[in-house]
């Protein structure tokens, strides 16, 4: 007998461990099945679950479990990625505690540090997506550092460099000056802070009286300008294209250039040329052949340079900035200084501000590798849902710029080239094999730099599965498995994940990497702010787990997830899909107390009865509907589809419906009725499982004496063929005219347990004949003491309710005071019309719309909405007793 109060926290971890135990997540069960397969976003080793990653993680799990049901070959591949600069970052904090840093104990030692890290501590993410219930097969999980993968790793380096695809140039880069390496763009977060514009003169080479203005937030950087530039279309600097002005500090000649990106309309329309500090300018001084030069070194200090004065040799960037500003408004060069709030590049870890900076970095030629993955999206081959995301998409690749692989880090893929004294490059896989390609006897030294994460996490569908290594790829299945069905991932990473997969799945493998990509938004507070510690309103879903259990949050999230709409997410709303838990559990116990089983039938029982063909039809038409949103990635649709059903269609109506029926002595109608609830209750559990995997396993067996598989290995469900849809139609308008009079029951204050006398005023025949065949239903669930069919009702003092166009009178003598309900009504409709007033004068405050917080004028739209519905209802129960 199963418990009386439903408590999540005493059966999920039970059900997870057998499921792992028993083998049921493992792929290549069901070797003749059509595959479908996901691959994990490869959580950071260092990570814990964050809300991203619980809906991240539910999505796919749905699908996998969906497609498990299906009787798919499913397999859902795990890992980890060895996250470069978040790993190497929490080891020196260690090491600093304990008085150390890596330069001290070298790269071998601290290596070594690392690695005893991951074993310790680095399970914490995957150990909590157990607790959310994911479903991967555990038992081929992955690392991004592992063996086989590394080979993987060495391999695309390899070849790319020998197809002429990878190579190393002097670009600019991110550069983290505390961190000392480069980041990429997706590490880079930008700020919004008070900062200024430095209004310069630079002076004309052939009159030093005259000056070109230039504005820069960085003055600093202007020991590095090699150019002043203006639009050619700007008449006032036309004269002067071609000539030079004397850099004020350095006294170093710098050309005046006509180019397209000084904006006429911005300042003075000239703009500072710093090629070497600044990406567009990069790309001026690219197109105008101008000189690059760095003048910061890897701390972000002033580098020690001939054509820079020696004072400013060693300054910190923004101790730099005084002097300059302060040695331009002695010159009389300081036009002005303007407050401004400017867009300022932050390190997401570091917390400093990143420099564009010039430098020797390998880079991949993702301009020809993007053209194939270009084709794939647009032919078809690989869909994006929602579909408009392939315009974000297009948009990054057919502009897309080399690909910066290099990192200076410790931790990580080392980059698989050599070089001798003379600075020659010897790419391979092996240092035997770059010895080779040297010669014997020549001196060489590995490249000490390691390579971006995205690299090696952009091979993972092929990398997973034994790539190169043909018998472990035989073993693995990748020519089964690839390419995945499906990726779920957010938004924020198409450019740096799928765009990888993408490039480097279609030119390895000949193939996209998956079919189709769904992009699922962020989810914010309930306010729709986006969660972060500063603000104090991050949730965290492990302590949602702990308190609702792990099935309410996920389908909370799944229930949210609407294609293209940012998921507000409220501790109530995760309380809510518990109590609909609760609402399933007492609906077993019921079932259990009743004599109902499940497992009886594997395909829908035969009825007679039509609250019971009714009930078939109804899990039919829920059936298709869930199936067919899942089909679609609906995900909200499919979730609200077996909510409905389950709480309103079947706990609501049926179960009640029934009740007539297993309290009465036609054994043949209530075996039938055992049958078709037991049926019905297993199909409910199959279309929640892929949602709610804990309870709906729990109550697989408790409803059963016996099953053949495990729920999650269970069929899932077809729509039953049904008949009587006339009998289907007597019940629907039953449950129509129950919660009419229910309604007017509530709005008259009727006591609940009085029992009314129900006339029928002149009905049609066959309205007659349905109240007849459903009087015991009615006269039960609307709480009726008789039900009569009359040519004409008394109407005075009486409840008068129509249902598709058919009269049914309650007359309420006896039942209540009239005088005292009508005195109740008029009352409580006057409090409901004060607040309402008070709400719309707030809300055409043209003040208060606008400075009040976006929620707060949400929040009052729905007060007074809810207001006005109120008193339309209390109106009405009013006027019915007039």
């Amino acid at each position: 007998m199963l418990e009386k109060t439903y408590t999540p926290g005493s059966i999920e971890k039970r059900w997870y461990e057998h499921w792992e135990e028993s083998g049921a997540f493992k792929a290549g069960q069901r070797p003749d099945a059509e595959p479908f397969v996901i691959v994990i976003p490869p959580p950071n080793v260092t990570g814990s679950l964050h809300m991203g990653h619980a809906l991240d993680n539910t999505l796919q799990d749905v699908l996998i479990r969906y497609q498990r049901l299906k009787g798919k070959d499913v397999l859902w591949q795990p890992g980890v990625d060895h996250a470069g600069i978040a790993t190497q970052m929490v080891v020196e904090r260690n090491l600093q505690s304990q008085g150390l840093n890596r330069q001290d104990i070298g790269r071998e030692a601290f290596l070594e540090h690392v690695w005893a890290w991951k074993e310790e501590s680095g399970g914490t993410i995957t150990r909590q997506l157990r607790r959310l219930g994911a479903s991967c097969d555990w038992s081929r999980e992955r690392f991004t550092m592992d063996e086989g993968f590394s080979k993987a790793v060495l391999k695309v380096f390899v070849e790319l460099y020998k197809q002429g695809l990878l190579y190393k140039d002097q670009r600019l880069v991110n550069w983290d000056p505390k961190f000392k390496t480069a980041i990429s763009d997706l590490e880079v977060e930008q700020r919004e802070v008070q900062g200024h514009f430095w209004h310069l003169k630079y002076p004309l080479e052939e009159d030093a009286s005259k000056f070109i203005i230039v504005a820069t937030t960085r003055p600093e950087t202007m020991l590095g300008d090699t150019a002043v530039a203006v639009n050619p279309e700007d008449a006032r600097y036309a004269a002067l294209v071609g000539k030079n002005i004397r850099h004020p500090l350095t006294n170093r000649l710098i050309p005046i250039v006509a180019d397209e990106w000084a904006d006429p309309e911005q300042g003075s329309g000239a703009v500072k040329i710093t090629p070497a500090h600044d990406f567009n300018d990069f790309e001026v001084g690219k197109r105008n052949k101008l000189a690059m030069i760095n003048v910061l070194d890897e701390n972000a200090a002033i580098i020690k340079r001939d054509d820079i004065p020696e004072k400013y040799h060693g300054m910190d960037r923004y101790e730099a900035r005084k002097a300059i500003v302060a040695d331009l408004d002695a010159l009389g060069l300081l036009d002005r200084v303007e407050d401004k709030v400017v867009m300022m590049p932050y390190g997401d870890r570091s917390g400093v501000v990143i420099e564009p900076w010039l430098t020797d970095q390998w880079y991949v030629d993702a301009e020809t590798l993007a053209k194939p993955a270009i084709e794939a999206v647009r032919t078809g081959k690989t869909r994006f849902v929602p579909a408009t995301w392939e315009k974000t998409y297009f948009n990054w690749m057919e502009n897309i710029q080399p690909w910066c692989v290099s990192r200076q880090l410790w931790w990580g893929h080392q980059i698989p080239a050599w070089y001798d004294e003379d600075g020659n490059v010897f790419v391979a896989e092996t240092e035997e094999e770059a010895q080779k390609q040297a010669g014997a006897g020549v001196a060489l030294r590995r490249d000490p730099d390691v390579l971006d994460t995205w690299f090696s996490s952009g091979l993972w569908p092929f990398g997973t599965m034994g790539w190169p290594d043909e018998a472990k790829s035989s073993e693995l299945g990748l020519h089964k498995y690839y390419p995945n069905s499906v990726l779920v991932t957010g938004f924020d990473i198409i450019f740096f994940w799928v765009a990888r997969m993408m490039m480097q799945g279609l030119h390895f493998m000949n193939d996209v990497p998956f079919h189709t990509v769904y992009i699922h938004a962020l989810v914010r507070d309930e306010n729709g702010q986006k969660m972060s510690k500063s603000k104090g309103n991050v949730v965290d879903p492990l302590e949602l787990i702990e308190q609702f259990g792990a099935d309410a949050l996920r389908f909370t999230l799944a229930a949210m997830e609407t294609q293209g709409r940012d998921i507000k997410l409220s501790t109530s709303r995760v309380e809510g899909y518990r109590n609909f838990g609760t609402k399933l559990w007492n609906a077993a116990r019921f079932c259990e107390m009743n004599g109902v089983k499940g497992g009886l039938d594997r395909a829908a029982p035969s009825a007679e009865l039509a609250v019971n063909k009714w009930i078939l039809a109804k899990a039919g038409d829920a059936i298709g509907s869930v199936t067919n949103y899942l089909d679609e990635f609906r995900y909200s649709d499919s979730a609200n589809a077996i909510y409905q059903f389950t709480w309103s269609t079947f706990c609501d109506w049926y179960l009640e419906l029934i009740k007539p029926v297993m309290n009465g002595e036609n054994e043949a109608a209530i075996e039938e009725t055992r049958r078709v609830a037991g049926w019905v209750f297993d199909q409910i559990l199959k279309l929640l499982h892929p949602f709610m995997p804990f309870i709906t396993e729990e109550l697989w067996h408790a409803m059963a004496d016996e099953r053949e598989s495990d729920l999650m290995l269970a069929q899932w469900p077809e729509a039953p063929l049904t008949e009587g849809q006339d009998a289907s139609a007597e019940v629907e308008w039953a449950i129509k005219v129950i919660s009419a009079i229910r309604t007017a029951r509530a709005e008259a204050n009727v006591p609940p347990g009085a029992k009314l006398p129900c006339f029928l005023s002149g009905v049609e025949p066959g309205v007659a004949e349905m109240a007849q065949n459903q009087a015991g239903v009615l006269k039960w669930l609307a709480r009726l003491s008789d039900i009569q069919n009359v040519a004409e009702a008394e109407t005075k003092a009486s409840l008068q309710i129509v249902v598709e166009g058919s009269v049914f009178v309650l007359p309420l003598a006896g039942a209540i005071d009239l005088d005292a309900e009508r005195a109740r009504l008029v009352k409580a409709i006057e409090k409901l019309q004060k607040e309402a007033r008070s709400i719309e004068g707030r809300l055409s405050n043209e003040a208060f719309v606008a400075k009040a917080p976006e929620h707060v004028v949400a929040d009052n739209k729905a007060k007074l909405e809810a207001a006005q519905g109120e008193i339309a209802k209390l109106e009405a129960a009013l006027s019915r007793l007039d």
